[in-house]
């Protein structure tokens, strides 16, 4: 049975000022590719039979008791830096809230559900391949624990798609992701840009109200600042995982960042080979905007973006102190994922970890190692002594330089000893998703519809989740 919000959706309180009631797109087929059947089951669809769920997710009928018509959002966001007033769903739309096991409320959004009032000249279509790859992005960040959007389904459509940056024409799809919310940075940046203070006023009462109670406030001013914090803190958190797993975004403009600091819209996305803090991702980030070293820094731009938003709620020195906690937070964020991703537990200082952190990362730039053989290695620290020996890059361990990281790997205690013994541990390599992974899985897909190789993979994935669980 569907766990629902009270009616009705929550959202639609604001929708008459941010955002559009559309038609779905009619696709000539729909064949089900993809169902996460484990967030299924948490928000009350596991029921739902494959005829149930195409009528739902493939045609968009509404949800029972749920928002009676999709609803693309409105936005605006700084690209690239530079401010762009001509944004919004221009292929997606909120299709239903949800909630979980928790009352937790949450998001159905769409990509490649046809055109909007936002499509601009796009065909508001999603390539089969780009749906793929957001299902790969999001599980394997779930995998490593980063607060992440959750690929939910993924329907072919049986359109042949033209695109400039893959072989064409290319098999359609359209996909549903679940998150806690579509509210992003942008969606402030339209109602300051257009004068609108009672409607920024209606987006704090909102996001305060479903995602940070605990920035409520008998003023609006304090309120509005109180939500700048929450936000200032829960982006720094994200980012700071972000760092520890490797991943790049690639597209960090405003319109790409939400109110409860998740990672979603995925496009040139990519996870680092190695450590390399001038890596980019997407090949049109010609300046390195958006690299892999600079992401922190940019976090905190798109944060200056939103207090300026919220300038005609409350004053600048305000909201100023709203913003104020994104170092401490980032710092603490960044040194607690890669300790979860090490297995082991932090000095209790973050001073310290710091400083053990700089020395870790410095030794993984230097040396070329893996990321991703580095942390399967070094789970448990002393405690993996054997597997890294017996590791493809064991030479890297056994040298002078790595002497200090290993001193002080030796430290920290190790939190899942027991863990090692799993069969995730017990393999030679670990589950990686790095460019060339994704390209083999998606060869025999497009050349034999043969979903084998993806399939072994998101099976993988799971295994590593569960090992890697907090």
């Amino acid at each position: 049975m569907l766990r629902n919000s009270p009616l009705p959706a929550p959202f639609v309180a604001l929708a008459d000022r941010f955002a559009d009631a559309v038609e779905p797109a009619q696709f000539p087929d729909q064949v089900l590719r993809f169902r996460n059947r484990r967030w299924a089951n948490a928000i009350g669809l596991a029921d739902l039979d494959d005829r149930q769920w195409i009528k739902h997710f493939g045609r968009f009928d509404p949800l029972p008791g749920n928002l009676p018509q999709p609803l693309a959002m409105r936005y605006h966001g700084h690209q690239f830096g530079t401010y762009n007033p001509q944004l919004g769903d221009g292929r997606g739309f909120l299709y239903a809230q949800v909630r979980d096991r928790s009352g937790r409320l949450l998001d159905l959004g769409t990509k490649g559900s046809g055109q909007t009032p936002w499509s601009r000249q796009g065909d508001g279509r999603l390539t089969l391949k780009g749906g793929v790859r957001e299902i790969l992005a999001a599980t394997y960040l779930e995998t490593l624990g980063v607060h992440t959007s959750k690929a939910f389904s993924l329907i072919e459509t049986g359109e042949q798609l033209h695109r400039n940056d893959e072989p064409s024409p290319t098999r359609g799809a359209v996909l549903v992701r679940l998150s806690e919310s579509h509210v992003r940075f942008g969606t402030f940046q339209r109602a300051a840009y257009l004068d609108d203070r009672d409607g920024l006023a209606a987006l704090v009462d909102y996001c305060v109200a479903q995602f940070h109670p605990g920035a409520d406030a008998p003023d609006m001013a304090t309120k509005a600042t109180n939500l700048l914090g929450h936000i200032t803190r829960a982006t720094a958190r994200m980012i700071g995982q972000w760092m520890a797993a490797g991943f790049v975004h690639g597209v960090m403009n405003t319109d790409n960042f939400n109110v409860t600091g998740e990672t979603f819209d995925f496009g040139p996305w990519r996870f680092l080979p190695v450590s390399d803090p001038n890596f980019t991702a997407a090949y049109f980030d010609e300046n390195g905007l958006y690299r892999f070293g600079r992401q922190p820094t940019q976090g905190a731009w798109a944060l200056q973006q939103l207090a300026s938003a919220l300038l005609p709620l409350a004053e600048a020195d305000d909201l100023a102190r709203g913003l104020a906690p994104y170092e401490a937070a980032y710092q603490q964020a960044f040194a607690a994922h890669t300790h979860h991703l090490l297995g082991l537990d932090s000095a209790g200082d973050l001073r310290a970890d710091l400083t053990f952190l700089q020395g870790f990362y410095s030794w993984m730039t230097a040396s070329g190692a893996s990321w991703p053989q580095t942390f399967f290695d070094l789970y448990g620290g002393e405690a993996s002594a054997g597997r890294m020996k017996a590791s493809p890059q064991a030479g890297l361990y056994q040298a002078a330089e790595f002497a200090p990281v290993r001193e002080a790997l030796a430290a920290r205690v190790a939190l899942h000893v027991d863990r090692l013994s799993l069969p995730y541990f017990q393999a030679s390599l670990p589950v990686a998703l790095l460019v060339d992974d994704v390209e083999a899985l998606w060869d025999p897909i497009a050349a034999e519809d043969d979903w084998s190789a993806f399939e072994a993979k998101m099976e993988h994935l799971e295994t590593a989740r569960l090992a890697l669980a907090p």
